[in-house]
């Protein structure tokens, strides 16, 4: 009976053992949720949240900041209005998760977070297919925040596409731009390139061009072989050393005192140039000062001359009209005019 007693002891303090354990496992994988620090937050997704589940990880950049409170469809959590029972914002997923505000330190207001571009996503954690949602901040311009037609009972922050469902999304408008493409067409003006250029090489202008390049490149290799490669390569080392010789003798030339000299020269005459332009422009002064005195006694010599050309002009009209008269009457010229005759023998 005693040992029945005490079988019975150990197998009730095992038990209460297991029911310790029990509630402490309990007790530690919601401490997250039930912690006092944590704070209310609630988004909308659009796409799919299949792998994410309640008591998934809310992370920031990688590191854990949070859990995953509810999950549930916006139709069945916010009324619909008489008018759009179906509309696009009715048709989204709600996700509720707390974060530990002890793990972000003091922030500004949610709404400045949300303007500088605070989104949220859903991340794939490798390949096991399960989920979590990832905060960070992206272009606001690209990503704008979602209006809602209802008020949110937590505070929202907007949801971006995850990168999976942003790959579907280009791969779904690629599919639809390539069934928008003439695809037979562009396969019959590939194969009717196809056959120009084929004919081209055949017989075409290229098959001519391809055949005159050829016969050119006979022709450059006869002239490279007939050629005297190694005599042509005497001739040349020759030059070479001719021309180092006459570098040899340019910069002997260069330092030479005749070189010197006349750069000394060429110096000095330089300077003596620059003397005369200085000075050039004063004797242009005095040059313009002496063609406008000469222009002044020049004016003053032709007032002068003026009168003296007319009395000699005179004087030269009443000799030539003296000539004249001498000409005619030479007698009347030398003698005078007769005296006149008496009345009584006019009479």
């Amino acid at each position: 009976m005693p040992q029945g007693r005490g079988l019975y002891l150990r197998v009730g303090a095992l038990v209460l053992a297991g029911l310790a354990l029990g509630i402490g496992f309990v007790l530690f994988l919601t401490a997250s949720r039930i912690s006092d620090n944590g704070q209310q937050f609630e988004t909308y997704i659009r796409e799919s949240v299949q792998g994410l589940e309640v008591g998934a990880a809310v992370r920031y950049r990688g590191v854990s900041i949070g859990r995953v409170s509810d999950i549930g469809l916006v139709s069945a959590e916010y009324r619909r209005p008489a008018g759009d029972p179906y509309g696009a914002a009715f048709q989204l997923v709600y996700v509720r998760f707390a974060v530990d505000t002890s793990r972000i330190g003091e922030t500004t207001s949610l709404q400045e977070a949300v303007r500088l571009g605070l989104r949220v996503r859903i991340a794939s954690q490798g390949i096991t297919g399960v989920s979590y949602l990832e905060l960070d901040f992206v272009d606001p311009d690209r990503f704008p925040a979602l209006s809602v037609p209802w008020e949110p009972h937590y505070p929202y922050i907007p949801a971006i596409p995850s990168t999976v469902a942003q790959v579907q999304n280009a791969a779904e408008q690629l599919l639809q731009k390539l069934q928008g493409v003439d695809l037979p067409g562009l396969l019959d003006n590939a194969v009717g390139l196809l056959g120009d250029l084929r004919g081209q090489v055949r017989d075409g202008d290229l098959a001519v061009a391809l055949r005159d390049a050829a016969a050119l490149m006979r022709d450059l290799r006869g002239t490279v072989e007939k050629a005297d490669i190694e005599g042509l390569a005497s001739e040349l080392r020759g030059t070479a050393t001719a021309l180092r010789g006459s570098a040899e003798d340019a910069r002997q030339l260069l330092g030479s005192k005749e070189i010197a000299q006349a750069l000394a020269n060429a110096v000095a005459a330089t300077a003596e140039l620059r003397a005369a332009a200085a000075r050039l422009p004063g004797s242009v002064n005095n040059l313009d000062a002496s063609l406008r005195s000469a222009r002044g006694v020049t004016a003053d010599v032709q007032a002068e001359l003026a009168p003296i050309l007319r009395d000699l002009r005179v004087a030269v009209a009443n000799l030539r009209d003296a000539t004249e008269q001498i000409r005619r009457n030479p007698s009347q010229a030398i003698f005078g005019a007769p005296p006149p005759a008496p009345r009584e023998s006019r009479r």
